[in-house]
């Protein structure tokens, strides 16, 4: 196998030598870290699960819960499940977030779907075992019932439709937009050429000793007209696309 030449490779913008890629929006998304959203989530969904048992606690044993003195049992409980809406909604949202950052695969479907609708699952916990405790509780009155029901149903509800994830993103998506974005972001040309290359190892390149790197509409205002063939042929081979703008008439060679 032929030894890759190595180019000095000059900023467009800058003008000033640079070992940098362009980085596109999957290669961000790969750099960022989810670390501090999966935690966030997390915590959330534990204070979710904490105000689930204050509202049982506050509705069937208010006499435990001295920390509300002067509220009606019932309006405590509510109050509770408000909040344990509000924290899992938000946990929800922050582990969406960390899923279309850090994508999961989707080779197995149902592993899949777990992973992006955790806050499905959560919203599951936080109300149902609330709703079936409070149904089953031979104690508490029927007013009491009906409305601790309705609004923890309501909860459940909301909470579910808003913690879906409608747009999940996976892993192989985020390769493919990559493999596309390492391809198409980046264009490299020579002072002497008229084309540009989305390939630094591109075999028209072989004889030259600097390029520039910069964006197709840069390359565009150096002079150059169209995207190089063999780059062109090699790009389409692989990914089975046309790159944006890549527009290329017949032609032998290209350097």
């Amino acid at each position: 196998m032929a030894e890759k030449k190595q180019h000095k490779v000059v900023s467009a913008s800058s003008g000033k030598t640079t070992a940098a890629k362009p980085q596109g929006v999957a290669a961000a998304q790969i750099a960022q870290s989810t670390v501090g959203l999966r935690v966030g989530s997390i915590i959330l969904w534990v204070v979710a699960i904490v105000c689930e048992f204050l509202a049982l606690k506050a509705i069937l044993a208010p006499e435990d819960a001295p920390f509300i003195p002067g509220i009606p049992p019932l309006y405590a409980g509510i109050g509770f499940l408000v909040l344990d809406l509000v924290c899992v909604i938000i946990g929800a949202q922050l582990w969406k977030k960390a899923n279309h950052i850090h994508p999961a695969s989707e080779k197995n479907k149902l592993l899949f779907w777990l992973w992006n609708n955790m806050g499905v699952i959560v919203c599951a916990i936080a109300f149902l075992p609330f709703v079936i405790l409070l149904l089953t509780n031979k104690e508490a009155d029927k007013k009491t019932k009906t409305v601790g029901t309705i609004v923890a149903v309501a909860a459940l509800l909301i909470g579910g439709f808003a913690s879906y994830d409608y747009n999940p993103y996976s892993q192989e998506e985020q390769q493919e937009m990559l493999k596309m974005e390492e391809a198409t972001s980046q264009v490299y040309w020579t002072k002497a050429g008229k084309v540009f290359h989305i390939y630094e190892d591109c075999s028209a390149l072989n004889r030259s000793e600097e390029l520039t790197v910069g964006t197709t509409i840069e390359a565009e205002e150096a002079k150059k007209e169209r995207l190089c063939k063999i780059c062109f042929k090699r790009h389409e081979k692989e990914s089975g696309e046309l790159p944006a703008g890549a527009d290329v008439p017949a032609a032998a060679n290209d350097e």
